[in-house]
């Protein structure tokens, strides 16, 4: 391996550390940066298991050097992923796993079936997906892939299994709906930016920019469906808007750790505070739930990512990516009652529950695999590899009136 020259190591820098999931992932695809030795054609990365290296044999085509987006800002390396994975199941129960692009080619979705576990089929998707998202009235699923060419959302029945043709959107890396269900809430992560469409004809009605809202990416709304608040990944702050008028209220700045990086957002079931989690701070904020102020902070686990309600709304699921565990929370007394280790270690990032809720079906995110993970003890069921980079993984059915996006918040 020490004569390959397509080999580096990542440096063991607190930013590489945090940007890699806060360490101690053993496997996985890493995020690289354009002044950290890109190749002169690009990357085609591949996993290795030691976790901290990258192959890309010369077989491989490599795309044009602009591919790889990323850049150092404020002393940290951001940038988007370069293959990844999201996923979603049907209403036939099949768990859809979603591909992203290695090496000029264009990876589909694998269809993988939820009980038996075994690979079903594709889909041909856009470029780069990032999530896949069930529409306000749960009648389609749209993969959103947030890279130019190609960037936009790809519709597909979850009934039939039918994939329509690819919607035309700009950096749509996530994707919500207004609790009124007028308008779809694209966002626009590169740009800083809350645009809102039409979900019927999907014509652009208007856009939010919001500067200082560095790495907009996750939202909720307030229970009066008056308020949503967006977390800012890269500015350590949350943003505060009115959903009737589209305007920007505030901002609400966190400040448990320099360099927090918010990620997933969460109403209380009983709508009276949010939580947001923070892989930086490794646990997860409080806010009122009007998202006026930070009323609090709990710890959970390195790397604390994704947000779950069980079916009985008397406890929450978060998904500790840097090492490997789920804590679960206590909603009526707020603290963490226990934590489940995932065997051998991991990276849960995103998912949701089955339809009955015994299962929390997650993302791996460096280690290449969907966890199956029971929510009566938290023993592992199943781990089933998918290839490098799982990410928004969605499933579905679920239960509710309604979807307000990302990866199945319904109400």
């Amino acid at each position: 391996g020490a004569t390959n020259p397509w080999l580096w190591r990542l440096q063991n820098t607190s930013e590489a550390r945090a940007l890699r999931g806060l360490g101690e992932q053993p496997a996985g695809l890493r995020l690289f940066d354009e002044t950290a030795q890109i190749f002169q054609r690009g990357l085609a990365a591949l996993r290795d298991r030691d976790g901290d290296v990258f192959h890309a044999p010369a077989a491989v085509q490599y795309p044009r050097p602009g591919h790889l987006v990323g850049h150092l800002k404020q002393g940290r390396l951001v940038g988007r992923k370069y293959v990844e994975l999201s996923a979603f199941q049907h209403f036939n129960g099949a768990l859809d796993v979603l591909r992203r692009y290695d090496g000029g080619n264009w990876l589909a979705p694998t269809i993988i079936d939820q009980a038996t576990m075994a690979v079903l089929g594709t889909y041909p998707v856009g470029h780069e997906p990032q999530h896949v998202v069930p529409s306000y009235d749960l009648k389609t699923l749209y993969v959103v892939a947030d890279q130019a060419p190609g960037d936009g959302l790809t519709p597909i029945d979850p009934r039939t299994g039918t994939v329509g043709k690819l919607i035309p959107i700009t950096d749509p890396y996530n994707l919500y709906f207004t609790p009124d269900g007028h308008y779809a809430i694209v966002v626009a992560e590169k740009y800083k930016r809350l645009d809102f469409y039409d979900p019927h004809t999907w014509k652009l009605h208007d856009s939010l920019p919001i500067p200082a809202c560095d790495g907009i990416d996750h939202i909720d709304f307030t229970a009066d469906g008056r308020t949503l608040l967006a977390s800012c990944e890269f500015a350590n702050r949350l943003a505060v808007v009115d959903v009737a008028s589209h305007n920007l209220l505030r901002t609400i700045n966190l400040t448990q750790v320099a360099g927090g990086m918010p990620q997933d957002v969460k109403l209380s079931p009983d709508g009276s505070v949010f939580y947001v989690a923070d892989m930086n701070a490794n646990g997860i904020h409080v806010i009122d739930g009007a998202a006026t102020k930070v009323l609090g902070f709990i710890p959970t686990g390195k790397g604390a990512h994704g947000l779950y309600i069980d079916r009985t709304s008397t406890r929450m699921f978060i998904t500790n990516r840097g090492e490997g565990t789920i804590s679960v929370l206590d909603l009526a007394t707020r603290t963490v009652i226990t934590k489940w280790a995932i065997p051998g270690g991991g990276s849960p990032d995103m998912g949701n529950l089955s339809a009955d809720g015994l299962v929390f079906w997650v993302s791996g995110r460096y280690t290449a695999c969907v966890y199956a993970i029971s929510t009566v003890d938290g023993h592992l069921i199943r781990k089933i590899p998918v290839g490098a980079g799982p990410h928004g993984l969605t499933v579905w059915p679920q239960p509710g009136r309604y979807s307000l996006g990302h990866t199945g918040i319904l109400r």
